[in-house]
């Protein structure tokens, strides 16, 4: 309720009170969507005298333009809407003075100021014409409203960002869009989409006839650039009916470096370092832990990618040690990002490695061969040795035994007879 039907029920009271006279209470103007309906919301008040014949019986009209009795009367409760200008019914009871009123399926030719008449059987006719009604019928929906709420970290609150404002990584967002239910069954619907489609959340409520859609998340950079829609679809008994709103994130990111940034090696080696940031990124290159600009042995360019990517390569011409190391560092207002690159070996390496390996492979099976002719040689030499020490072990043997088996001989027991007889 807005602030003059408020006075003009306070004025009610007032004249409940007191004497009464002739009076009403309309919507200044009231917008409708062709195919559809409009709710008038009304009241009205009479004089004292004619409070016995306001009954069951009393009828409604309405007048459009002006309140000529034959030209201009437009509906009348009493007689089917079918045959009247304009369809409709009125929902309020004469009788308690509430003059309601719905109109059906608008037309654009239904635009236009409208004014209210009571008659009843008795002495009360009345047109009030001191107020109207302005009734605009629009062929198609009226777009709904998109607001960009963002939260202020300091303060644990949100505010409203107008469109292309930036907002940081990291911040929690809101998008809100709102639109009138107007006068349709079934009541219309919100819904979101977003260019590049990305997985949204959304939540729906009815406030007081407007009809509201929350969008809430927390920003990334792959949001920024990001087209988010918001559409309002009226069911109309002919057909649907949409409008459209949208609202284009900026977000603000530390640079992020591309995975495929890497270097290849023909006569020089060349790298390349991509970087996507907002603010644009700077890149740096730094070799073995030094920066490295513009030199006889070292060549740098850029491209830019786009408003926020950026494209640097670099061409080494130096010989590069297995200790090189190369480093690709992108820095904006926001942040440094850093990536280390593979360098590959340099031709010399790579053929001093590769007649290494050959030498290696042609000398390995001769150290076997020769390791193997030494271990067969050394076991031979053992069996033979084995074989030798053997056989004087069985020799040596054989001759103590036949020692001691031997019988003394016939000079020996002479000597040992003579030994005797001395």
């Amino acid at each position: 309720m807005d602030m003059a039907e408020k006075i003009f029920f306070f004025s009610f009271l007032l004249q409940g009170v007191c004497c009464r006279d002739f009076s009403i209470s309309l919507p200044e103007k009231i917008e409708a969507l062709s195919g559809s309906c409009v709710i008038i919301n009304c009241k009205f008040e009479i004089k004292n005298k004619h409070d016995k014949d306001l009954s069951e019986r009393a009828t409604g009209q309405w007048f459009k333009h002006e309140t000529d009795l034959k030209m201009n009367l437009v509906f009348n409760s009493s007689t089917s809407s079918q045959n009247s200008f304009i369809k409709g019914i009125i929902t309020g009871k004469l009788k308690d003075k509430n003059c309601t009123t719905v109109f059906y399926d608008l037309r654009s030719t239904h635009s236009g100021k409208y004014y209210f008449r009571i008659e009843t059987k008795g002495e009360l006719k009345w047109t009030y014409k001191e107020r109207s009604v302005s009734v605009h019928v629009f062929v198609s929906p009226r777009k709904p409203t998109v607001q960009l709420y963002v939260e202020q970290k300091e303060v644990q609150d949100q505010k409203e960002v107008q469109d292309q404002e930036e907002m940081l990584e990291g911040s929690s967002v809101s998008l809100h869009c709102s639109a009138e239910t107007l006068c349709s069954s079934p009541p219309p619907t919100l819904t979101w989409s977003s260019t590049p489609r990305i997985p949204l959340s959304e939540s729906s409520r009815l406030q007081e006839l407007i009809l509201i859609s929350d969008l809430n998340f927390t920003a990334t950079h792959r949001q920024h650039r990001v087209t988010f829609t918001c559409t309002i679809t009226y069911q109309l008994h002919d057909k649907n009916k949409t409008a459209q709103s949208n609202i284009t994130l900026q977000v603000q990111y530390v640079p992020k470096i591309s995975p495929s940034s890497s270097c290849t090696r023909t006569d020089v080696t060349v790298c390349f370092c991509e970087a996507d940031g907002n603010p644009s990124p700077e890149l740096e290159w730094h070799l073995s832990g030094c920066p490295v600009t513009n030199s006889s042995n070292t060549f740098i360019s850029e491209e830019q990618l786009s408003s926020t990517g950026l494209r640097s390569s670099i061409t080494l011409h130096q010989s590069l040690t297995n200790t090189s190391t190369l480093q690709c560092v992108s820095s904006n207002t926001h942040g440094t990002a850093r990536k280390q690159l593979q360098l590959p070996l340099s031709h010399l390496q790579f053929a001093e490695c590769q007649q290494a390996t050959v030498s290696l492979l042609v000398i390995l099976p001769l150290i076997l061969v020769l390791y193997a002719l030494t271990v067969g040689l050394g076991l031979y030499k053992m069996r033979q040795l084995s074989a030798k020490l053997k056989a004087q072990n069985e020799a040596a043997g054989t001759y103590a035994s036949l020692q001691l088996s031997a019988e003394p001989s016939e000079y020996e027991t002479l000597n040992i007879k003579r030994g005797d007889t001395k």
